[in-house]
């Protein structure tokens, strides 16, 4: 039977580099980001790649849960589904989430806005997905890990995680040959560089987050979120 693992990060996280340690286990397939097309069409954002995403993924919610929740070809012991929280929008269906193993990769707030900055100059908590994240944790629970103590202890933190899922611990998941992926995104060209190089995690960096002052309440507004969640973290 397939466990099939919803990991609900925010961005500016280590989402990727996660969805390349559960794809490199011999028995995972994995999806990358399965409701953008839907959170494009339903926003209107102009993300790079727009055109192409909308025409690769199903736009419509209830044709990605049926696709989430589906029959599997090859019936893989894991379906790890990399899931971004602010593409859950309010208009989305819930009960179907019941169907998932969740999952909930988070990050300090300030390490987050700082990396969003040099992306986006004024993002809001919502782009954040801070609030969507404790939503579907207050409702469905599961593992939370922190990327802080991903990338300080992959092995140690990754083996916590599979054993909290039921799925068990395989090395193969601490380190991959560089490149694309035939399950990466379309947008991958315009943000996943860094990714294609790698072959591990990064080695944890301890430095303070450098957050710009206009920024600094939009911090204070996610903490109380981030706190809730990392209080479970594994």
């Amino acid at each position: 039977m397939t466990t099939r693992v919803a990991m609900w990060s925010g961005p500016r996280n280590i989402s990727t580099a996660m969805m390349r340690s559960f794809g490199s286990r011999p028995d995972t397939v994995v999806v990358d980001e399965p409701l953008y097309a839907h959170y494009l069409a339903v926003t209107g954002i102009d993300h790079p790649g727009r055109e192409a995403i909308l025409a690769a993924q199903p736009q419509r919610w209830p044709d990605v849960a049926a696709q989430l929740t589906g029959p599997l070809p090859g019936d893989p012991a894991v379906f790890y589904q990399k899931h971004m929280t602010h593409h859950l929008l309010p208009g989305i269906g819930r009960e179907w989430l019941g169907a998932l193993t969740h999952a909930y990769l988070i990050r300090d707030p300030a390490h987050v806005i700082a990396s969003y900055a040099k992306v986006r100059g004024e993002p809001t908590l919502d782009d954040l997905g801070y609030p969507q994240q404790l939503e579907i944790f207050r409702a469905f629970g599961g593992p939370v890990v922190d990327a802080a103590d991903v990338l300080r202890d992959p092995r140690r933190t990754l083996s916590r995680l599979c054993a909290a899922l039921g799925i068990g611990f395989d090395e193969a998941m601490l380190s991959w040959p560089p490149g694309p992926r035939e399950a990466d995104g379309v947008w991958a060209p315009h943000w996943y560089a860094a990714v294609e190089r790698s072959t591990g995690f990064a080695p944890w960096d301890p430095s303070p987050a450098q957050v710009p002052d206009r920024l600094r309440p939009l911090v204070s507004a996610a903490r109380p979120y981030y706190d809730e969640m990392a209080a479970h973290r594994i």
